[in-house]
C-alpha cells in the first residue's frame, strides 16, 4: 500500500513537471487572452442594472481597454504570438513580453482597488455612460481592423 502511495506521488510530480516545463516554453499572446467582452449592453439594460453589477461591467471593459489598446500597432485579437508576427521568440523579446504583463498587471491591481473603493460613490447614470464610452471604444477596435486590412 505505502509502495503504491509513493508510486503514484511521483508520477504525479513527474507530470505536474512536464506540464509546467511545456507551458513555461509555449508561445504567449501578446494580448491577454482574458481581454473579452463577452457581452455588450444598451442604455436600457444597463439602466435596469444594480450598482454593483454596473461597477464589475465597469472594471471589466476598463482591464480589457488596458490589456488591448497599448499594442494595437501590433495585433487587436488576444491569442496572437510573438511568433505570429515575424517577432523573433528568444529570451531578450521575452524578457521585454513578461515585464510588460508585470507592469499591466501591477497597474490593473491599483487600478481595480481603486475603482472598487472610489467608484460605488459615483453617480448612476455616469457608470452607464462610462460603460457605454467603454464598449463603443472596444467596438471601434473592429474598424480599425477592417483599415488596417486595406
Amino acid at each position: 500500500m505505502k509502495g503504491k502511495i509513493i508510486l503514484f506521488s511521483t508520477l504525479f510530480l513527474m507530470t505536474t513537471g512536464a506540464i509546467s516545463a511545456q507551458a513555461k516554453n509555449a508561445p504567449r499572446s501578446i494580448i491577454s487572452t482574458t481581454a473579452l467582452i463577452r457581452k455588450y449592453h444598451d442604455q436600457k439594460e444597463l439602466s435596469g442594472m444594480q450598482k454593483g453589477e454596473l461597477l464589475e461591467l465597469y472594471i471589466e471593459r476598463i482591464k480589457v481597454l488596458v490589456k488591448t489598446l497599448p499594442y494595437i500597432a501590433l495585433v487587436t485579437k488576444p491569442g496572437v504570438t510573438m511568433a505570429d508576427l515575424g517577432i523573433p521568440d528568444d529570451n531578450e523579446h521575452k524578457k521585454v513580453l513578461d515585464a510588460q504583463a508585470v507592469g499591466t498587471t501591477t497597474f490593473l491591481d491599483t487600478t481595480v482597488e481603486f475603482q472598487r473603493k472610489m467608484m460605488p460613490y459615483s453617480d448612476k447614470g455616469n457608470l452607464i455612460a462610462a460603460i457605454l464610452f467603454y464598449e463603443s471604444t472596444l467596438k471601434s477596435l473592429h474598424e480599425f481592423n477592417e483599415l488596417n486590412e486595406m
